[in-house]
């Protein structure tokens, strides 16, 4: 199987646009909250709030426009994606109430499969015992914009806080110029699903029916686990680290790069490494261990008001994540054949929206309640759990 250059060239540009897009946004949301607030200690709720609904819309989403992509082809699907990402980027901009704002994550979430068939598209391209380092790639490119995306959206705040938004939908749209010019189809008409039924349309029907896949349900199980406190961080980070340290948005978003500095430099010199050694399963245990002690230097970091074992700690919560994506989305990618890609994607992607919707509600209740440490500590929790169920002995992943 020889890869496309063309399409490779095209994922690898739609991921980086997708990671500067989405991260772009990050260090601003509670400056964009806050006007609409009169009760400060409301602020961090609201902001969870607004990263759950988009979860619920992209939970709802995700498996039909997998399913979709199956039978239509993935170009058609992922360009209206992107289309909406850039209208929900425009709307979460233009604001002006409350409910402008929780509009323009609804308009998003709902296309915000975008990913899962992305993911598809490279499982389509990509011989199946070369996917484990090409998805390291995705995360290196997803990296290289999470780098970008954030110091740039801190920086672009100082000409308004809907700045980096409408920068973000720019960026977008550019993204999706670039595809209807140069992607090309990466599924074959004869690799794709003859019947659609509107079961495979609902995402309850769709979860039942890929939990109940051989070697896949311990795999996506671990992986909620690992989500749910993961969206809590993403979720409450801006504001814990404008409680705890009275950060602004720039130095804010340059803590964020710190997630894409670990994906490019794992990518180039570590997993190759790790490839050459270990099994996919052993790379995602060793990526959450990572996590497990990033997480706890990010507690101590809250305990003490220390800010340096914070950074510390997104060094090696960073390093985790970065090795775990590549490695699970390599697993995931080898458990069905191609008409099933954007189904199994789709799947996955609706399982991480269903945990990174939980994970900010539950996470915003517990550090309003508990204390700034608290979504820490819940996450090493989870994620010693998450690598129990993963390594249990009946499964043989990797």
């Amino acid at each position: 199987m020889t890869i496309d250059r063309k399409a490779l060239l095209f994922g690898l540009m739609s991921v980086f646009l997708c990671g500067l897009g989405f991260s772009i946004i990050t260090p601003v949301v509670p400056f964009l909250v806050q006007p609409y607030i009169s009760n400060p200690g409301d602020q961090a709720t609201v902001v969870t709030l607004l990263t759950s609904v988009y979860a619920v819309c992209m939970f709802f989403a995700a498996p039909a426009l997998g399913a979709l992509s199956d039978k239509f082809g993935r170009r058609p699907l992922l360009l209206i994606c992107l289309l909406g990402s850039a209208i929900g980027y425009f709307v979460f901009g233009l604001g002006g109430a409350l409910w402008v704002l929780f509009a323009g994550r609804v308009i998003e979430g709902i296309t915000g499969g975008s990913i899962s068939t992305i993911f598809a598209y490279f499982a389509d391209i990509i011989p199946a015992d070369q996917r484990t380092k090409y998805f390291g790639w995705v995360s290196a490119a997803v990296g290289v914009g999470t780098v970008i995306g954030p110091t740039l959206g801190g920086l672009l705040a100082k000409f308004g806080y809907s700045a980096p938004m409408y920068f973000g939908a720019a960026i977008t749209l550019l993204n999706v110029i670039f595809g209807m010019l140069y992607m090309p189809e990466s599924l074959g008409k004869n690799n794709r699903r003859t019947q659609m039924t509107l079961g495979m349309l609902n995402p309850f029907t769709q979860l039942v029916s890929i939990l109940s896949v051989k070697n896949v349900n311990r795999l996506l199980v671990s992986a909620f686990l690992l989500w749910i406190p993961n969206g809590s961080l993403q979720a409450v980070f801006s504001q814990f680290t404008l409680d705890t340290f009275s950060w602004k948005p720039a130095l804010i978003g340059l803590m964020f790069s710190i997630m894409g500095v670990q994906d490019i430099v794992s990518q180039a010199f570590i997993m190759p490494r790790l490839l050459a050694k270990l099994r996919d399963k052993q790379i995602a245990t060793l990526g959450m261990a990572s996590e497990i002690i990033g997480y706890g230097l990010i507690a101590a970091s809250a305990l003490v008001s220390f800010y340096p074992l914070l950074i510390a700690g997104m060094f090696l919560f960073g390093f985790g994540d970065s090795i775990f994506g590549p490695s699970f989305n390599g697993m995931l990618s080898k458990s069905v054949d191609a008409s099933e890609q954007g189904r199994i994607q789709g799947g996955s992607q609706s399982i991480q929206a269903l945990a990174r919707m939980i994970g900010p509600i539950i996470g915003g209740q517990i550090y309003v309640i508990a204390g700034h440490a608290a979504p820490a500590f819940m996450g090493m929790l989870l994620i010693a759990a998450a690598i129990l169920v993963l390594n249990k002995k009946t499964v043989r992943i990797g």
